[in-house]
């Protein structure tokens, strides 16, 4: 687990992370939530749906990472 969080938190992996979640987590929000947020209707609740998209390809992509590097090194 050590080694797999080392990794995790590594900056290549982070900024890979942070990249892929900016931009696939701005589609989703866009597709989720563009209609609310064009009419200002966004409430606090959606704001926290909002925050957990771009959470989920983050953590989609430091998985992803880990478990490649760590593929590549066996």
């Amino acid at each position: 687990m050590k080694i797999w969080l080392s990794i995790a938190f590594s900056p290549p992996v982070v900024r890979r992370a942070l990249k892929y979640a900016v931009i696939v987590g701005a589609v989703l929000i866009a597709i989720n939530h563009g209609d609310v947020i064009a009419r200002g209707d966004m409430t606090p609740l959606r704001w926290a749906k909002a925050a957990l998209t771009v959470l989920v390809p983050y953590c989609v992509s430091t998985l992803s990472s880990v478990e490649a590097m760590r593929a590549a090194s066996a």
